[in-house]
């Protein structure tokens, strides 16, 4: 008899996880529906869409470009549909400072921003950040703070071979996997620099803000003077692949 208590016991005990399973299961189908028709006209909001470099940005559009790491062809289809200038970087370098994912940032007679100097190949998920980075983030903080663009950007490089100051942990540096920022000029020739504007009470100062916390949706690493005294001068951006997809670190 004790016997049988006990499996109608674990009967009913299966039976009631069961059901709780299944109610859950379609209570999360049913949201997902809901959130896919509240955003369908927003697909940049949902994880299953495809990137598009021309789409505001969106809640998954920070992971999906650290996701095009090993997806090198399909990144530089984005780079293409966007008109985001750059040629192939040929495949260089060994062991933790190999590049094979790297595209040559060309200075070109379109309206984009220039960078400086010149010779830049980061990697190009990197690229496709800097892509949207530009076009909705930089430019409009310089149009809203100061009515004119943006027209060069200056930068510390992209490729380092080198561990991370002080560990013996790579860094994204070591395979152009990051960029360093350092200032920017407007349209007047009018310059923003890091280290000397990031503490002012004035625009120039709202503007590498604006431009900081915009970077966090784009990147998977940003830190900013705010970070340490090692980036007093520089905005540190890059696309490095963590356990965890989509964990983010934003100084």
């Amino acid at each position: 008899m004790a016997g049988r208590r006990k499996q109608r016991s674990y009967l009913k005990s299966t039976k009631k996880i069961a059901t709780f399973l299944a109610t859950f299961f379609v209570t999360l189908v049913a949201l997902l529906l809901v959130y896919a028709e509240i955003l369908k006209d927003r697909p940049q909001d949902l994880p299953w869409t495809d990137l598009d470099l021309n789409q505001p940005i969106g809640y998954f559009t920070g992971r999906k470009l650290a996701a095009l790491d090993g997806r090198y062809q399909q990144c530089r289809q984005l780079l293409d549909a966007a008109n985001f200038p750059y040629r192939p970087f040929p495949p260089t370098g060994n062991d933790q400072c190999q590049r094979n994912q790297n595209v040559n940032l060309l200075s070109s007679n379109t309206d984009r921003i220039k960078f400086s100097p010149v010779r830049l190949a980061p990697s190009c998920s990197v690229a496709a950040a800097l892509a949207i980075w530009e076009d909705q983030v930089v430019q409009p903080a310089a149009l809203q703070l100061f009515g004119q663009k943006v027209t060069h950007i200056q930068h510390f490089g992209s490729f380092n071979c080198r561990p991370i100051a002080g560990t013996d942990r790579w860094s994204e540096h070591a395979t152009g996997n990051a960029i360093d920022i350092a200032g920017f000029t407007l349209a007047d020739g009018e310059r923003i620099n890091l280290l000397r504007d990031w503490d002012a009470n004035d625009p120039k100062a709202r503007f590498l803000r604006v431009v900081r916390d915009g970077s966090c949706d784009l990147f998977s690493t940003v830190l900013s003077p705010d970070y340490n005294a090692a980036h007093a001068d520089h905005f540190h951006l890059d696309q490095a692949q963590r356990a965890v997809l989509g964990n983010r670190l934003c100084r």
